[in-house]
């Protein structure tokens, strides 16, 4: 009798932990852009309390690669991107508090880094992923920093104008990873050493496709005015017609859409794949607005 009593009070307790843990809003995770950090009490860090203020009870993991912040700013720049999210995968996978899934936002290229982490490591699983600014067709012009006097980006500049394939540069610089040269679009595709896998250009990965498919939502939110990233249309997965720099091709008319590499039209089709805009430049957005479009749509 004793044993059945035990036996019920157990059931009882993870039955109340189990419907707990179900009214508790879905966890987030943040990844910052260039020149940034983690926990930047100017930026990530202020963000990530507002979230906290916004959605009571939130739990908000914003990754940090590296051993501290400064680690993880040097690392936004020289740590090999495919490194960066594979340790972005095992510290999702080790946080108890993301086993059941969660939403993802990603600032600038922080964007296409989460959205890599959905299509790489889809166990714990990502639910709804809002790419800020992000560049998912790369960049082709010179981007400036988060904070334009950190002593790296003179350097970014220099090496991603003149050197972006070499592989002494791919390797060690992570903007040049996604740099996309459409007038070069064969060095890119062959030397590109990230963008170019995760977005399918020479060989398929259907994996890449199914699991990027696994997403409620994908919102991607668009810059009107945006100074840093060259083209603009690229954070809505557009980008030059190939051969020039000059005309540029919305999303539909793209062959990533056309061939469905990555599965956006089906996306599309079936009403998951959002596109947002704001009259502002890079990242420049009100809390208010974060709130309407993004938190009440997509993080309740």
């Amino acid at each position: 009798m004793l044993f059945f009593r035990s036996l019920a009070f157990c059931c009882a307790l993870w039955l109340t932990a189990d419907w707990a843990l179900a009214d508790q809003p879905t966890p987030i995770v943040l990844w910052h852009g260039m020149g940034d950090s983690c926990c930047n009490p100017y930026s990530l860090g202020y963000f990530a309390k507002e979230l906290e203020e916004d959605i009571p009870g939130v739990y908000v993991h914003s990754l940090r690669i590296g051993n501290n912040f400064a680690e993880d700013t040097e690392n936004g720049f020289f740590m090999r991107v495919d490194k960066q999210v594979q340790k972005a995968c095992m510290i999702i996978k080790k946080d108890p508090n993301l086993k059941a899934g969660y939403n993802a936002i990603g600032f600038s290229q922080g964007s296409q880094f989460l959205r890599a982490v959905a299509q790489r490591c889809p166990d714990p699983p990502m639910l709804n992923l809002v790419s800020l600014g992000g560049q998912h067709q790369g960049v082709y012009g010179l981007p400036h920093c988060l904070y334009p006097t950190h002593k790296w980006c003179d350097f970014v500049r220099r090496a991603l104008n003149y050197l972006a394939y070499e592989s002494v540069i791919q390797k060690m610089l992570v903007q040049a990873q996604y740099w996309h040269n459409p007038t070069r679009e064969d060095e890119y595709k062959h030397g590109s050493l990230f963008l170019a896998d995760i977005n399918n250009e020479l060989v398929i990965n259907a994996d890449y496709k199914n699991n990027l498919l696994k997403l409620k939502n994908f919102v991607l939110v668009r810059f009107n005015n945006d100074t840093m990233v060259e083209p603009i249309s690229s954070e809505w997965f557009g980008f030059y017609k190939p051969g020039q720099a000059l005309i540029e091709l919305p999303l539909e008319l793209t062959d990533l859409y056309k061939q469905d590499r990555l599965g956006l039209k089906q996306l599309k089709e079936s009403g998951r794949l959002h596109f947002l805009q704001v009259n502002g430049d890079h990242l420049k957005f009100s809390r208010e607005w974060f709130n309407k479009e993004i938190t009440e749509k997509y993080l309740k």
